[in-house]
């Protein structure tokens, strides 16, 4: 099969386009041929490797996908959700492996897993023509629906669904300030915010991505370009009141994300693009009783329930361009970059 992989940790001018083994399904899995993948920050982080970073070389990246399956083998678990994928259809991929043996799996929070894995991350991904999984990571979509835009979906939308919906526990009627305009997660949040009655600002860095976080529904556009200190303007823009609920994926902005929150609001966060390691003021966070919510990915129910309202037109997966898989290093450049708005996906044909 076609791949794009790398052998040593590097730059983007590690990438081979090349031929690589079709990986054969173990009992209970599906061999899946992938028609689109989408592309996420961590597969650059990945790429470039960091301290303790552990990887069969050569690695495929790449955690969102969506094509057919083509086998299964037996045995198959029962499916966790209706009627099972048989061969023949069209799915998307669960990027958030579980065991599915563990006591959180066996509890229905296979994200909190005890040998938890990110598909692309820790174990070969989807930048690839095939791949096999386990049945309870497909998700079976309509025969008419596109590929990219499930591609696109996947991680995303779960990992946004998770955080703001079963752990921030968002409510109709209250604010909600996302740092960031352009990203997958993002814009996935701007939807699921919306479609749960909430009131939403966002934060971006130029006038023509703001038009855009507009253009899916965002409420309040703050443009950081014009002020170095964004939270004045968050407050202003929300007559003084702050906000219940910031979503902020970048980390090192954490305390302008603090000054922004009312008294007793949440900050959510699932990942750190910005750094791993800054400072935070903690009187912030008791004073204000503030709490400081993280998650990664989402359980099983989460994934379908999200994916359910993308399939049925209720969220719309945001696409920014697409590459060939030959020419992943160029996507992945795009990515980086930040000249994206939406998700860049790769066509495998």
């Amino acid at each position: 099969m076609k791949v794009t992989l790398f052998r040593q940790h590097g730059g983007p001018e590690v990438l081979e386009y090349t031929d690589f083994p079709t990986p054969e399904p173990k009992p209970g899995e599906a061999l899946v041929r992938i028609r689109a993948a989408a592309l996420n920050r961590m597969d650059v982080m990945v790429r470039n490797g960091w301290p303790g970073l552990k990887l069969e070389l050569p690695h495929i990246n790449g955690a969102d996908g969506a094509g057919e399956i083509v086998s299964l083998s037996p045995p198959l678990q029962m499916y966790p959700f209706g009627e099972g994928p048989g061969v023949g259809s069209r799915v998307a991929i669960n990027a958030n492996l579980g065991c599915g043996q563990c006591d959180y799996c066996l509890s229905g929070w296979d994200n909190m897993c005890r040998n938890w894995h990110l598909l692309g991350e820790t174990v070969r991904g989807t930048y690839a023509e095939y791949i096999c999984l386990p049945v309870r990571q497909l998700y079976k979509l309509p025969d008419d629906f596109d590929f990219h835009k499930a591609a696109a979906a996947a991680l995303v939308y779960q990992t946004a669904w998770h955080s703001l919906i079963t752990r921030g526990q968002l409510k109709a009627g209250e604010t909600v300030l996302i740092v960031g305009a352009g990203g997958g997660v993002n814009t996935a949040s701007v939807q699921i915010a919306k479609y749960a009655g909430a009131q939403v600002v966002v934060v971006g860095s130029s006038a023509d991505k703001l038009a855009q976080a507009e253009s899916i529904g965002a409420d309040i556009l703050v443009d950081r370009s014009n002020s170095e200190d964004w939270s004045k303007a968050v407050f202003t823009a929300t007559d003084k009141r702050g906000v219940d609920v910031v979503v902020d994926n970048v980390g090192t902005t954490f305390m302008q994300s603090l000054r922004c929150l009312k008294k007793g609001g949440r900050l959510l966060t699932v990942g750190n693009s910005g750094a791993p390691r800054f400072e935070i003021d903690n009187r912030y966070i008791f004073a204000k009783h503030i709490s400081i919510i993280g998650s990664t990915m989402s359980c099983l129910k989460d994934f379908a329930a999200a994916m359910d309202l993308v399939v049925a037109g209720k969220l719309h997966p945001v696409l920014d361009k697409t590459f060939p898989l030959k020419d992943a290093a160029a996507a992945q450049e795009r990515l980086w970059k930040g000249e994206n708005f939406g998700k860049i996906t790769l066509s495998i044909e």
